[in-house]
């Protein structure tokens, strides 16, 4: 871990991963912590300085998140964000009341005062706005430095404390110079040093790899996406031979994905460790017979794959560690901060039960997406893996409506691989953040040829999102929509109709089920 970091304090907001990344591509290291940290784990001087995020909460209700005065006391320059703007003029003796007009969206703020946060920011630039409440009286010692129509006080500081705080988000996109302002808080205010840097990371968990497991085995369970290849690869790269990665392909992957995956880890791809594939297809098609709920179908795929990797991890002698694909959103997804525990991961929280490993080696659980792709790279990972859409655990088996039978599975996949493909080949690939092909449960009528059909409807998705924690649908060119279509019912068999989902999350979500 880099010496010098910069922790965001979450107190709810949707950002808070959004700013520990932002902070991280200024190349210095950030995490993100429950503000029930106690002020004495914050005094550590390699901490150089505090965020303090958003939240959905009024700081003047008893109930909403707060944080101890003494935290000021610490002497670190300290920024707040939107709810964390509010706090800290709540706790300072400040005055923060219901806006008599909300402001969501973009904003035009004004600079007033000269101010080290805002150097090099445009006099009138927009931000993104997203709020109820606002700072009405500023604490003794604090002066306004950016003001908009609705709001006197879009930022404020004392600078002499080193306090500063802005009503707006820095760290969307929206605010178009939000990056010049973390960067700003970052080097010029916390004197931080640009220590994080992937190629460091990695030479750095190499040796804690090493430290950790010695001459000890490893198993790791190689699902093929993004976190799991990487993972493979640097454990490689620390103790080759005596990483065992048990690949089980249980018939839900897309077209070519399991070949991929043995070219690149099987007996002729470039790293050193022992790859152990296992086709259980039959099996799991067995366990899913008669199943239509999402739920019972998740279930029986991840109680199925346990009890195929507990089976090849046994025949495995003196195997001590499990190695597991953890990135830090999983981490604060599953309750490491405050924000929404959207969701539990099957890698978070501990060995899994019934599992003889001593320890768990997880090397990239302080990484982010884009980082762990970088990290793949630098590693030699061809880019039909780092850049691998995003794909859920029990693979298909959650991409087609009802019954899961070995039919659909190859509808879904035909239909899949012709979509990815005219992706890339107008050049969205890298533009669209997830894009798929699902079977419906639906029939319809159609005719091709002179002939009736009764065939199945397939549903294309694509989003755009920033953590996927909400998504906008992709807006895929008129020409290149109708090409995808018409390759689809003309060559996939058994599909005579195609839907594209042009929903946004919420309400629905991301995947069908």
């Amino acid at each position: 871990m880099a010496e010098d970091r910069i922790v965001v304090i979450d107190f709810g907001g949707q950002y808070n991963q959004l700013i520990a990344r932002r902070v991280r591509q200024c190349h210095a290291y950030s995490e993100v912590l429950p503000y029930t940290t106690p002020i004495e784990k914050l005094a550590d001087p390699s901490i150089k300085g505090i965020i303090f995020t958003g939240g959905p909460n009024s700081v003047y209700l008893e109930k909403s998140p707060h944080i101890s005065a003494d935290i000021f006391k610490l002497n670190k320059p300290i920024l707040g964000i939107c709810y964390g703007a509010q706090l800290i003029a709540y706790t300072l003796g400040g005055v923060v009341s219901h806006a008599e007009t909300s402001e969501y969206g973009k904003a035009a703020v004004q600079i007033i005062n000269k101010s080290r946060l805002l150097n090099r920011v445009s006099k009138n630039t927009e931000v993104f706005m997203s709020h109820t409440d606002k700072v009405t009286k500023l604490p003794e010692g604090f002066v306004t430095t950016a003001s908009s129509s609705n709001c006197l006080n879009a930022a404020f500081e004392n600078e002499s404390h080193a306090i500063y705080a802005t009503q707006f988000h820095p760290e969307v996109e929206h605010t178009v110079e939000g990056q010049k302002i973390i960067e700003n808080f970052v080097f010029d205010i916390c004197r931080c040093q640009d220590s994080w840097k992937t190629s460091s990371f990695i030479d750095t968990k190499i040796a804690e790899i090493r430290k950790q497991v010695g001459d000890k085995k490893v198993i790791c369970g190689l699902s093929g996406g993004v976190d799991s290849s990487v993972t493979a690869a640097l454990i490689s790269k620390a103790i080759g031979k005596n990483l065992y990665c048990v690949f089980v392909d249980h018939g839900l992957m897309r077209k070519n994905e399991a070949k991929q995956v043995e070219d690149c880890f099987g007996p002729n791809g470039k790293f050193d460790l022992n790859f152990i594939p296992v086709d259980a297809s039959t099996l799991f098609f067995e366990k899913l017979k008669g199943l239509t709920d999402p739920e019972a179908k998740r279930k029986a795929i991840g109680a199925t794959f346990m009890e195929v990797f507990e089976d090849e991890s046994n025949k495995i002698d003196d195997a001590e560690y499990l190695a597991q694909g953890t990135i830090y959103p999983d981490r604060i997804e599953s309750g490491l901060g405050i924000s929404a525990k959207i969701k539990s991961h099957h890698n978070v929280g501990g060995l899994p039960k019934n599992i003889k490993f001593k320890g768990l080696v997880e090397p990239l659980n302080y990484l982010f997406k884009d980082e762990v792709r970088e990290v793949g790279h630098l590693l030699g990972l061809p880019d039909e893996i780092v850049y691998r859409q995003p794909f859920p655990g029990p693979g298909l088996g959650i991409r087609i409506i009802g019954e899961v039978t070995p039919e659909k599975v190859k509808i879904v996949q035909e239909a899949d691989y012709i979509f990815r493909e005219e992706i890339k080949k107008a050049g969205l690939d890298r533009n669209i953040s997830q894009y798929f092909a699902a079977l419906s449960n639906m029939k319809s009528v159609g005719v091709m040829g002179d002939s009736r059909t009764y065939d199945y409807a397939i549903v294309l998705r694509a989003v755009q999102t920033d953590d996927f924690m909400t998504a906008k649908p992709y807006q895929i060119p008129y020409d290149v929509l109708t090409t995808i279509v018409d390759r689809i019912v003309n060559e996939v068999k058994g599909v005579n109709r195609v839907l594209y989902d042009f929903t946004s999350k919420p309400p629905s979500t991301i995947e069908l089920e």
